[in-house]
């Protein structure tokens, strides 16, 4: 999986992140522990989180 930054993350629809967020766990779960490849996908977790965390819940 390719990292996802703060700032692509910023200009991604909700639905589109909640996505990526299953794409980055899927990933993180699979890579080897201790890879690049896991530190990536972790990496993206953090940045979707915290996008997600700064938007208004809606319904």
């Amino acid at each position: 999986m390719k990292l996802v930054s703060k700032f692509e993350a910023a200009t991604l629809g909700t639905a589109e992140l909640f996505g990526l967020r299953k794409e980055a766990f899927i990933a993180f779960a699979a890579a080897p522990r201790g890879s690049q490849e896991q530190r990536n996908a972790l990496a993206s977790m953090h940045a979707i989180e915290n996008e997600l965390a700064k938007r208004k819940p809606t319904l």
